[in-house]
């Protein structure tokens, strides 16, 4: 397995899990049924901390949407290297660090934490088009 597909594969690990705490706590927030119904405009609302957290899952769902192609393009092209696997690792670093700051409410390591997975996610663009 090469490191870009082993990264790719603990950040989809990780990804998995981010559900997990808003939803307890919607089972507390809200009863286990009043958390498996369908939501409606009375429902009772979460915590700040379990909306951000909601948002931060929301966020790396759709940051993976384009990581995840482009680690298994490099993987499929054979274009891996130090920097690749060096990119891949920031990456879920990064999304775990920027899970935890936006639950937390931290705005300025949640935005430095997204832009250091942006990157990671560039380098890995930047090597399949040849720039690196």
């Amino acid at each position: 397995m090469s490191h870009e597909i082993f990264w790719l594969a603990l950040t989809l690990g990780l990804t998995l899990l981010f559900w997990v705490p808003y939803v307890l706590n919607r089972m507390v927030v809200r009863g286990i049924w009043g958390a498996l119904a369908n939501p409606r405009a009375d429902d009772a609302p979460q915590p700040a901390w379990a909306q951000r957290a909601r948002a931060a899952h929301a966020n790396a769902i759709e940051n993976l949407a384009v990581f995840a192609p482009a680690a298994i393009a490099i993987h499929v092209a054979g274009l891996g290297n130090p920097l690749t696997d060096l990119a891949c690792t920031l990456y879920f670093g990064s999304r775990l660090v920027h899970f935890l700051v936006y639950t937390a409410g931290i705005p300025v390591l949640r935005t430095l934490a997204f832009l250091a997975g942006w990157g990671g996610t560039v380098i890995l663009v930047a090597r399949l088009l040849g720039w690196l």
